[in-house]
């Protein structure tokens, strides 16, 4: 298990500075690197799990468990778990709204270069597979490993399953940084992209990280070094850059020749 982990605890502000990410700077080689992007509002232009919560429910309670995880006070199992029980929807009428949802206009181009560049694209979600797997079909997006919760269907019940919940910690239905320690090498390298706050204990744990919103307001009072980006044309040019310029050191000079 890569050294980064084991440290992991269940609270990401008292996590040891030593194991925060470098800063820009200082990551030169980003070759052999798992790139690990959270899903709603970074890949997609909103979070589609709130827009499902919100269109769905049949009454509003699910704000009362919003208020409450927002406050931290109940981890997001609990919130899901009780947000879910009151949404009535059938698999036909689901599988047509993300019919409806698009995905940032630049996500298969950057997942392109990654993949030349060398680097392995995961996705690491607090959302739901089957909603992510149907948006990624319906956009022609393939070759991306997900790991998320799970969905079943009751009729018109959505029955929630949570295959990657840390039993030491309670706060996120899907702990991604367990993940990061289980499903990647020593030697690979983690750059990390999200916005909310289940993307704040991966990030810490990540070598570089992409942040928006919600986390990169964390990293900017917490003194910590990432980079901002508004959505993945910003991301997409900084490694295109990355790239052009390991091409240009690997090209042999006029004198070489």
């Amino acid at each position: 298990m890569p050294s980064r982990y084991l440290n992991v605890i269940t609270s990401a502000h008292k996590k040891d500075s030593r194991l925060s990410p470098a800063s820009p700077e200082s990551f030169s080689d980003i070759t052999n690197c798992m790139v690990c992007f959270d899903f709603d509002n970074t890949i997609t232009p909103f979070d589609v799990l709130d827009s499902i919560i919100e269109r769905f429910s049949i009454n509003r309670d699910w704000m009362i468990f919003e208020k409450a995880w927002s406050n931290r006070l109940i981890g997001s199992k609990e919130c899901l778990e009780g947000q879910l029980s009151s949404i009535h929807v059938t698999k036909k009428d689901l599988t047509a709204y993300l019919s409806t949802i698009p995905v940032d206009p630049c996500f298969i181009k950057l997942l392109a270069l990654i993949k030349k560049i060398g680097m392995t694209p995961v996705i690491l979600s607090d959302s739901f597979s089957f909603l992510i797997k149907t948006i990624l079909k319906n956009n022609k997006i393939s070759g991306v490993r997900i790991y998320s919760n799970t969905l079943r269907f009751r009729k018109d019940r959505l029955i929630p399953s949570f295959p990657y919940t840390n039993l030491l910690c309670a706060h996120c239905a899907h702990c991604k940084t367990s993940n990061l320690a289980n499903k990647t090498h020593p030697e690979k390298k983690i750059l990390y992209i999200g916005d909310g706050l289940s993307d704040i204990c991966p990030a810490h744990h990540s070598d570089i990280v992409f942040a928006k919103s919600t986390l990169l307001k964390h990293f900017r009072e917490t003194q910590r070094p990432c980079l901002s980006f508004n959505d993945f044309g910003d991301i997409y040019n900084y490694m295109r850059e990355y790239d052009n310029e390991s091409r240009s050191k690997r090209m042999p000079t006029a004198a070489s020749v």
